[in-house]
């Protein structure tokens, strides 16, 4: 099984020093990520972890914070695949969507009309910044049907969320999945892709050496390599197991129903 890295929770105030470290590990490895970039970040605990880049803030389609957006645009030349990563990374809602791996969301939940201003907002403030995509990547991987309609409105066509080891389409959209069980995946022999979730904003020294250790295996390749692959139509039956599996991951790191 080949492994692709995506890195979420890129925003202004992030801790900058993790992120040119974890950068620097794949850089060594000549591998591209997929980030999650915040368009507008609201959350308190993305924000305040580096002063080094911060400026201040005057609107949405201002050019606050000018170092951060020219280093998403100098990442994407350089071949990392930029995704929009929600809208302010609030949690609105307690709805678990369509992947319930978790009970908090910005999106699920909310109706057709408001996912669609959020996403409209989102992706204008990526332009006003030069940055151009068609991936999401949803907060706390929640998300509902009213947020895939939203997403296709406003030109989205890929999700990097779902479980499988191929991409596939569904509801419109091509769909990347995320890794169930990390380890199996290790040492999975089978063909196939999947994909490591990282927030460097957390990550540990013990974290840093795992990766270092998972790169030099020589199965993480870059996303474009995964790009290449043409996508499945997805079983009649997609949904239904992704939900289950989602909720029965819920209850096992959480402990209850």
């Amino acid at each position: 099984m080949k492994i692709v890295i995506r890195l979420d929770d890129i925003a202004p105030g992030m801790d900058m020093g993790k992120f040119r470290r974890f950068k620097r590990l794949l850089d060594e490895h000549d591998i591209k990520p997929l980030i999650g970039v915040v368009p507008d970040n609201k959350d308190p605990k993305l924000d305040n972890l580096n002063d080094e880049i911060k400026e201040p803030i005057k609107d949405d389609m201002s050019e606050e914070n000018p170092h951060f957006w020219r280093m998403v645009r100098d990442l994407q030349t350089e071949g990392w695949i930029i995704s929009m990563h929600g809208l302010n990374h609030v949690y609105t809602t307690k709805e678990g969507g369509l992947l319930p791996l978790n009970r908090q969301s910005e999106f699920a939940g909310l109706s057709l009309e408001e996912q669609k201003s959020m996403i409209a907002k989102g992706k204008k403030i990526l332009m006003s910044h030069g940055i151009a995509t068609d991936f999401f990547m949803a907060p706390s991987h929640t998300y509902d049907k009213n947020t895939i309609e939203a997403l296709l409105e406003n030109g989205f066509r890929r999700i990097t969320d779902g479980f499988g080891s191929v991409a596939y389409r569904r509801l419109d959209m091509t769909f990347y999945p995320i890794s169930y069980r990390r380890e199996s995946v290790r040492h999975d022999k089978r063909e196939g892709y999947t994909t490591f979730v990282v927030h460097t904003n957390t990550l540990t020294n013990e974290d840093f050496q795992y990766y270092s250790d998972l790169f030099d295996e020589g199965n993480v390749v870059s996303w474009n390599e995964w790009l290449m692959e043409e996508p499945v139509e997805a079983g009649a039956f997609q949904g239904v197991k992704e939900y289950m599996m989602a909720r029965l991951k819920y209850i096992l790191v959480h402990k209850r129903w």
